[in-house]
C-alpha cells in the first residue's frame, strides 16, 4: 500500500465520521482560535498605536516636565538613579512642571544647527466647538503652540494660513482647526470656515486655518482638535494649564542623538541643577511611547500562548482518545487490511494521517475564524486588515506535531494487532 492510498483512506474515514470529526475539529480549533484571535488583536492595536503616538517625524523629540505613566502595572519612583560608573545621583525633583519663563528661554538657547523649536501647552479637553446651529459633540482638544507647532506635529495646512508672529505674542483668539471639526461646522466647503468666527468652549475665535486629514485612531483622533497660540491658552485657562512641552525636530536623523544631548546640557542650567542632580525632566523621542507600549503588549502575547498552548494539551488528548475509540472500531477492518498484505508501516501511516488531517483541520478553521474576529478590533481601531502570517505558519507547524503525537499511540497499537484476533473481533 502506497502513501497515497493510505492518505486516501484516511481522507474517507475522516469524512464517513462527520459527528466525531466535527467535535474533534472543534476542539482543536479552540486553541489556534484564542491564540490567532489575541495575535491579531494585538497587532492590529499594534498599529493603532503607532498611529497615535508617531505624531512626529522620525528625527523628532519633545521635552516633558515628568515621564509619561506608560506601563500597564506598577512603577516605582525612586529618589535616587545610578549612572554608567556606578555613582550615585541625587534625583532631582520631577514633579516641577515646565513654566513659560523655561521654555522661552530654551527656545533662545538652544542653537544646535538646522534645528526646529517649538512651544506647546495644552488647553481643555472634551469641549465643543460650534457656530450658529452648527456643533461638534463634546470630544474636541483645544491646544497652543508656536509657529513650528504644525510642522513639529506632523499637521499640514490644506486652506489658510500659519500664526504669525504677532498673534503669538499678543496670545489673540485665533485658531486653526482639524478636518473633523471644520467637516463639522462647515460640512459643505471646508474652505467657507477662513475667516469665519467660531465658539470653542463658549470662547470666540476667528479660524485662519483648516488642516489636511491626518492618521487616526480609536487611541487618538488627530483631527478632532482645535489648536490656537500658547500665550492665548495662557490666558484663557490659566488655572488648567500647568506645563509647557517643547517639541525639537533635527534636519537629520543621523543627528538625532547629538541635539538631544546638546537639548540637555542647555536646558539643564535652565532648570537650576546642579552637577550631581539628575535630571528631572524627560525627553521622549516620536516613538518612544509607541515602543513602551508595544512591550507591554508583548507580554499579553506571551500569556496567550501559555493559555493556546494548555488549550492544544487538553485538544491533544482528546483527540488521541478519539483515536483510539477508532481503532477499536476498526479493529475488523484493521484485520482484513493485515489478511490482505498490509503491513504495520500501513495501518500506522493511515492512522497518523488520520490524526494529522484533523488536526490540521481545526488548525485551519481556528485560524480563519481568529483571523476574521481579530480583525474586529483593527475595524474599531480603524487599523488595516492584519493577518500574522508568522503565527499562522507556526501554528499549522504546532498542529501538525500534536496530530502525529495524539495519533502515535492509537496507530502503533493498531499496527500490532493479530491479523486472526481482529477478524474474530465482534
Amino acid at each position: 500500500m502506497t502513501y497515497k492510498n493510505s492518505l486516501s483512506l484516511s481522507w474517507k474515514n475522516v469524512k464517513g465520521n462527520k459527528l466525531r470529526t466535527a467535535i474533534t475539529i472543534t476542539i482543536m480549533a479552540l486553541g489556534i482560535f484564542a491564540l490567532i484571535l489575541i495575535i491579531t488583536a494585538i497587532k492590529a492595536a499594534s498599529q493603532g498605536l503607532t498611529i497615535s503616538f508617531s505624531s512626529m517625524g522620525a528625527n523628532a523629540f519633545s521635552i516633558r516636565y515628568k515621564e509619561r505613566n506608560i506601563n500597564f502595572g506598577g512603577n516605582k519612583n525612586n529618589d535616587t538613579k545610578k549612572t554608567k560608573a556606578g555613582k550615585i545621583e541625587k534625583k532631582s525633583s520631577s514633579s516641577i512642571p515646565i513654566s513659560y519663563d523655561e521654555a522661552r528661554e530654551f527656545k533662545e538657547r538652544y542653537v544646535f544647527p538646522a534645528t526646529k523649536v517649538g512651544i506647546g501647552l495644552r488647553g481643555a479637553n472634551g469641549v465643543v466647538a460650534n457656530i450658529g446651529s452648527k456643533k461638534t459633540n463634546p470630544d474636541v482638544n483645544i491646544t497652543g503652540g508656536d509657529e513650528n507647532y504644525l510642522e513639529l506635529n506632523g499637521y499640514k495646512i490644506l486652506y489658510g494660513r500659519n500664526f504669525n508672529p504677532t498673534e503669538i505674542t499678543a496670545g489673540r483668539n485665533v485658531c486653526v482647526i482639524g478636518s473633523t471639526v471644520a467637516q463639522k461646522l462647515f460640512p459643505t466647503n471646508n474652505a467657507k470656515a477662513i475667516d469665519a468666527i467660531i465658539n470653542v468652549d463658549h470662547i470666540p475665535y476667528r479660524v485662519i486655518a483648516v488642516l489636511e486629514e491626518k492618521n487616526s485612531s480609536a487611541f487618538f483622533n488627530a483631527n478632532r482638535l482645535v489648536i490656537t497660540t500658547f500665550n492665548n491658552i495662557r490666558r484663557q485657562y490659566a488655572t488648567q494649564a500647568s506645563t509647557y512641552t517643547i517639541a525639537v525636530m533635527a534636519s537629520d536623523l543621523k543627528m538625532m542623538d547629538i541635539a538631544i544631548g546638546e537639548a540637555t546640557a542647555t536646558f539643564r542650567p535652565i532648570r537650576k541643577l546642579t552637577v550631581t542632580d539628575a535630571e528631572n525632566f524627560f525627553i521622549d523621542k516620536s516613538d518612544s511611547v509607541a515602543k513602551a507600549l508595544l512591550t507591554n503588549l508583548g507580554f499579553l502575547e506571551k500569556g496567550t500562548i501559555g493559555i493556546a498552548f494548555i488549550t492544544l494539551i487538553g485538544a491533544a488528548i482528546g483527540l488521541m482518545n478519539i483515536m483510539l475509540v477508532a481503532v477499536n472500531e476498526r479493529t475488523k477492518e484493521i484485520g482484513l487490511t493485515k489478511a490482505l498484505g498490509g503491513t504495520k508501516k500501513d495501518i500506522r501511516s493511515q492512522f497518523l494521517f488520520e490524526s494529522v488531517i484533523i488536526s490540521l483541520l481545526g488548525a485551519l478553521a481556528g485560524i480563519f475564524v481568529g483571523v476574521l474576529a481579530g480583525n474586529l478590533v483593527g475595524f474599531f481601531l480603524n487599523t488595516d486588515f492584519v493577518i500574522p502570517w508568522l503565527w499562522i505558519f507556526i501554528a499549522i507547524i504546532v498542529c501538525t506535531a500534536v496530530g502525529l503525537l495524539a495519533g502515535l499511540i492509537p496507530a502503533i497499537k493498531a499496527s500490532k494487532l493479530d491479523p486472526i484476533v481482529a477478524l474474530r473481533y465482534e
